[in-house]
């Protein structure tokens, strides 16, 4: 079991090694974090991100408004 942890690491830290010392740092908080117990917090922002979506519009008018807003085929006649 070790080998595979061992494993697993190496490959996030090759995926992560292009990340800014910045972006490090504060993969570094989370993951204390994590340690420390305070994923709480985060379960339950990732828990409320799911749900029904909430709109006034009819479904119709979501729909126009989307395509309405694709500009793809308007972008290809310019050419």
């Amino acid at each position: 079991m070790i080998d595979i942890n061992n494993t697993l690491i190496e490959g996030y830290l090759q995926m992560l090694e292009n990340l800014s010392a910045n972006n490090k740092l504060d993969l570094i908080s989370k993951l204390s974090l994590t340690i420390k117990g305070n994923d709480k917090v985060n379960n339950k922002t990732f828990y409320e991100s799911f749900g029904a979506w909430d709109s006034s519009q009819s479904a119709e008018e979501i729909i126009k408004e989307i395509r309405k807003s694709r500009n793809l085929k308007r972008q290809i006649e310019k050419f």
